[in-house]
């Protein structure tokens, strides 16, 4: 880049060195930066991969990132983990760490299905919901059927989530699984022990309900972040893959302040608190205590 720009003589790697660590200072703010300035109705979890250099070895590496909306509507990045696996100690260490950081006020938490994640948000985000990503889910139902049956199958499970109230949600995914259970007993099976985990989306409000049944508004988030990771392919260490992506992410983050275009109406969240108390979990998927 540096030679693109007229310097013949390139840049030498004291410099790239110095530039680095001046970067280092407003990232390492960003991604510590307390969190009790505001509260955090809905938190979305997810993760990405790439390949980062480790004892001498190319070895992938989780990039797990949070999100969350605000009590006035607002969209923030929480925070950003980098570890070797996503194993449920991972996951609750990232987890704790936007605890002791201040996330507060959080109702539901939208992840996908992995089974570290999902224990972890049982035992750390006490007084949450899970809401498991439906995207996540059809993507599950296609591993059990036939490529031919899919879209059909897909079409007949989308109908659950555009029910009007939460009672008729659930009554549809009753019925979709009958429907599809004398051809697809597996897809039924499914449905019926995912049931209140794919429908607690159903018990917040209405206006709510398309942005907060799946991981999707983490999507742009991943593709920006593997779209700037896929140029460097293998990273020298974890600290520069640390480095680009927290960069990636305080970049999003200033977009969403800077143009405040409420993500969620701002009047619809305060009736949330007032009907579920801070202390008190009054979801049917919320676990009372932590789990041993």
């Amino acid at each position: 880049l540096v030679k693109a720009l007229g310097g013949d003589s390139g840049i030498s790697k004291s410099e790239v060195s110095r530039i680095c660590q001046a970067l280092d200072e407003p990232l390492t703010a960003f991604r510590t930066r307390p969190l009790d300035h505001v509260r955090f109705l809905y938190v979305y979890l997810d993760a990405t991969y790439c390949k980062a250099r480790v004892n001498h070895q190319i070895v992938s590496r989780a990039v797990v990132v949070a999100t969350g909306i605000t009590e006035d509507g607002g969209r923030e990045v929480l925070g950003l983990m980098v570890g070797d696996s996503e194993s449920e100690a991972f996951w609750k260490e990232f987890l704790r760490s936007l605890r002791e950081r201040g996330l507060s006020g959080v109702r539901l938490v939208v992840t996908d299905q992995h089974a570290g994640l999902v224990a972890a948000v049982r035992k750390v985000m006490l007084g949450a919901a899970w809401q498991r990503c439906r995207v996540h889910f059809l993507r599950n139902v296609f591993s059990v059927i036939d490529r031919d049956s899919g879209e059909m199958v897909a079409a007949t499970i989308r109908t659950i989530f555009t029910q009007p109230t939460a009672g008729l949600v659930r009554t549809q995914l009753d019925t979709v699984a009958d429907m599809l259970g004398a051809q697809f007993p597996k897809v039924k099976a499914m449905l019926l022990e995912a049931k209140e985990d794919l429908t607690a989306f159903a018990d917040f409000p209405p206006r709510h309900w398309k942005k907060i049944q799946s991981t999707n508004p983490l999507e742009r988030v991943n593709r920006e972040i593997k779209r700037r990771i896929d140029v460097v392919q293998v990273f020298p260490n974890d600290d520069a893959l640390i480095r680009l992506v927290t960069a990636v992410l305080f970049e999003m983050h200033d977009e969403w302040i800077a143009f405040p275009r409420r993500y969620l109406p701002e009047g619809s969240m305060g009736e949330i608190y007032r009907e579920l108390p801070e202390s008190t979990p009054a979801l049917p998927n919320t676990p009372n205590t932590p789990s041993s």
